[in-house]
C-alpha cells in the first residue's frame, strides 16, 4: 500500500495557516482589482477538489489503498481554495465567493475509466503547478505571491503521488491489467502534451463531464465568468508557448520513465500508443473535450 508513505511525506512539508503565510507583509497599493478577480475564480475552481473526489471514491471501490489516499489530497486541495477564500476576507472581503458559487461547482461526473482519470488528473497537476507558478510571477503583492509559491509546490507533490499509483497500476493486477494501463496512460498522455494543438485550456476543470448537462458540463462553466480561465491564461498570467512546452516536457519525461522507454515528442508517444493499441486489439475514445 501507498497510503501510509504518501500520507507521512505530506504530512512532514504540510504547511501552516498561521506560521507559513507572512499575512502581516500584505501591501494593499500592489493588489489591482483585476488581481483580486482571479484570486476569487481560483478559490471557487479549487473547491471543485469535492466533486472529483466524489468521483474518484465512487470510480475506485475496488481500490481502499488509493481511496484513502483521497483522504490527503482532498484535504490539501480544499485548503488551497480556503486559503484564497481567506485572503480574500482579510483584504478583499467583498470579492469572497458566496456559498451558492462554491456549491455551484458540485455537480455529478459521469463514470469514467479509472485508469484515464488516473492520467488525466496527474496531467492536471503537473499544469495546475506550472499555472500557479506563472501566476506568482504575474502578481505583484507580496502575500498572495506567496500563496500560489506555496500551492503550486503541493500541486508538484500531487502529481508525483498520482505518479506513484499509476507505477503500481502497471503491475499490480497482473500483466493484462498492465497493458491495459499503459494504454490508458499514453492516449491520455497524448491528449494532455498537446495542448498547443487546441483552443482551450486542457485541465480537468476544462473538460467536458456531464453528458446530461453538456455544454454546461465543465466546471469552469459553472464560474461566476465562465470565461475567465482563458483570459487568466493569455492575456494575465500570460502562459505562452514557451510554458506550454514546459507541460508537455514534464508529461512527455514522466512518461518515458514509467513506460521505460524515450519520448522526446508527442509523436514519439502516440506512436507507442499505436503499438499498445494492436496489442490490446481495441481503442475506445478519448475523455470528450
Amino acid at each position: 500500500m501507498l497510503y501510509h508513505d504518501l500520507f507521512k511525506s505530506m504530512e512532514a512539508v504540510r504547511w501552516n495557516f498561521a506560521h507559513d503565510i507572512p499575512w502581516d507583509d500584505f501591501d494593499g497599493t500592489k493588489l489591482s482589482d483585476e488581481q483580486a478577480y482571479t484570486i476569487k475564480m481560483n478559490a471557487i475552481t479549487e473547491w471543485a477538489a469535492l466533486p472529483a473526489t466524489e468521483m474518484f471514491l465512487r470510480d475506485n471501490k475496488d481500490d481502499s489503498d488509493f481511496c484513502a489516499f483521497m483522504s490527503v489530497w482532498f484535504f490539501e486541495e480544499q485548503k488551497h481554495s480556503l486559503v484564497l477564500i481567506e485572503y480574500l476576507r482579510r483584504f478583499r472581503p467583498e470579492l469572497m465567493p458566496t456559498e451558492e458559487e462554491l456549491h455551484k461547482v458540485r455537480f455529478e461526473f459521469d463514470p469514467a475509466p479509472a485508469m484515464e482519470t488516473l492520467m488525466l488528473h496527474f496531467c492536471g497537476e503537473v499544469r495546475l503547478n506550472h499555472w500557479y507558478r506563472r501566476a506568482a510571477d504575474w502578481h505583484t503583492e507580496p502575500v498572495i505571491k506567496s500563496i500560489y509559491k506555496i500551492v503550486a509546490q503541493d500541486e508538484a507533490r500531487h502529481a508525483g503521488a498520482y505518479l506513484r499509483y499509476m507505477k503500481r497500476a502497471l503491475v499490480h493486477k497482473g500483466q493484462e491489467f498492465g497493458l491495459q494501463a499503459r494504454l490508458a496512460f499514453s492516449k491520455i498522455g497524448v491528449l494532455m502534451a498537446s495542448a498547443h494543438r487546441t483552443a482551450q485550456a486542457l485541465h480537468p476543470t476544462n473538460l467536458h463531464v456531464n453528458k446530461a448537462m453538456f455544454p454546461e458540463d465543465t466546471v469552469q462553466s459553472k464560474l461566476p465568468s465562465p470565461g475567465w480561465l482563458e483570459n487568466w491564461l493569455d492575456t494575465q498570467i500570460r502562459f505562452d508557448k514557451e510554458w506550454e512546452h514546459k507541460v508537455s516536457s514534464r508529461i512527455l519525461h514522466n512518461m518515458s520513465l514509467l513506460m521505460g522507454s524515450s519520448f522526446e515528442t508527442v509523436q514519439e508517444l502516440n506512436r507507442y500508443r499505436k503499438d499498445l493499441t494492436r496489442q490490446v486489439g481495441s481503442d475506445s475514445p478519448l475523455i470528450q473535450v
